[in-house]
C-alpha cells in the first residue's frame, strides 16, 4: 500500500508541477504583453486627467494567508496602470486547501496528517471610477471583470474505528476551480508607497471539479462513507462549499462536477512604485 501511495503522490506532484510551469509561462507572456502595451500607452496624453507618478504595484495576498496559513498560501500580485482610469492586475503563487480537521463517519476517522498543496492564478481588468475618485488610478474605487483559477491536491489518511490492526486507508484528491466574474473594490494609498487593496464584492460563475481516488480497493459502501467525510471537511473549512454541495455531492466514481455561483474577496498589501 505504501509503494502504491508513493507512486500516486509522485504522479500527482508531476502533474501539479506541469500545471505550474504552464501557468508561469502564461504569467510571463501576460507580463510581457502588459509592458509592451503600456509602452505604447505612455506616448498618448490624456487631456482631462494626468497619469499617476507611480504606475506599478507589487502586492501580497494577506487574506488568503490568514485563512489557510502563511506557509501554505503565498500569492503575489502585480498591477500596472494603463491610463488614468484603467489598470490590469495579475496574481500567482502557491495555495492550498485549509488545514485538516478531525472528521468521523460510521466506520472511519480522518487523521490530522497528510499533505496539501496547490497554486492560484488570477487576472483582473480594473476601471477606476472617475466620478467617485479624487485621484487617478491606482487609487480609489474600481470595478471590472476577473478570472481566477485554483488547483488543489491533498492526501488524507482514514483509520478504521475499533480496528485492532490499526489499518489506514489513503485517499488522494484533485480539486480545480475556474471562476469568471465581476468585482467591486477599493485601493487605499497610505503615505506615498504603501497600498491596501480590498476586493469587497466579486460575484461570478464557478466551475468546480473535484476527484477522489483511493489507494486501497474498497467496496462502494466504504467509499461512500469516506466521501461523506470529505464533504464534511469541505463544508466546514472551505468558505462557500456548503452552497456548492447543497443538494449534490460526489457521484459513485468519487467525482464532483458542478457549475455554481462563485465569489471573490481579498485583502492585499502592496508597494507602489
Amino acid at each position: 500500500m505504501e509503494a502504491s501511495a508513493q507512486t500516486t503522490h509522485q504522479v500527482t506532484s508531476a502533474l501539479a508541477l506541469r500545471c505550474i510551469t504552464r501557468s508561469l509561462r502564461l504569467f510571463c507572456f501576460l507580463l510581457f504583453f502588459l509592458i509592451a502595451y503600456n509602452g505604447i500607452a505612455q506616448q498618448q496624453k490624456d487631456s482631462s486627467q494626468s497619469m499617476a507618478n507611480h504606475r506599478n504595484i507589487i502586492r501580497y495576498n494577506l487574506s488568503g494567508a490568514l485563512l489557510v496559513g502563511f506557509d501554505k498560501y503565498i500569492v503575489l500580485g502585480y498591477e500596472r496602470v494603463l491610463s488614468p482610469k484603467k489598470s490590469i492586475s495579475v496574481n500567482f503563487g502557491l495555495a492550498s486547501l485549509p488545514k485538516f480537521v478531525n472528521i468521523e463517519t460510521d466506520s472511519f476517522n480522518l487523521q490530522r496528517k497528510g499533505d496539501r498543496s496547490g497554486y492560484n492564478f488570477s487576472v483582473d481588468y480594473r476601471i477606476y471610477l472617475a466620478r467617485e475618485n479624487k485621484y487617478p488610478a491606482p487609487r480609489g474605487f474600481y470595478i471590472g471583470p476577473y478570472f481566477s483559477y485554483n488547483h488543489f491536491t491533498s492526501t488524507h489518511y482514514w483509520q478504521y474505528k475499533n480496528s485492532t490492526a490499526n489499518k489506514e486507508i489513503g485517499s488522494n484528491s484533485n480539486f480545480n476551480i475556474n471562476t469568471i466574474g465581476f468585482e467591486l473594490g477599493y485601493q487605499l494609498l497610505i503615505g506615498k508607497r504603501l497600498t491596501l487593496d480590498f476586493v469587497m464584492v466579486g460575484p461570478g460563475f464557478g466551475f468546480y471539479n473535484y476527484k477522489v481516488s483511493f489507494v486501497d480497493n474498497l467496496d462502494a459502501a466504504r467509499k461512500q462513507q469516506i466521501l461523506d467525510g470529505l464533504e464534511q471537511w469541505l463544508t466546514q473549512k472551505f468558505p462557500g462549499m456548503d452552497i456548492v454541495l447543497e443538494n449534490e455531492g460526489f457521484n459513485t466514481n468519487g467525482v464532483l462536477s458542478k457549475v455554481a455561483i462563485g465569489y471573490r474577496y481579498m485583502m492585499q498589501i502592496g508597494y507602489n512604485f
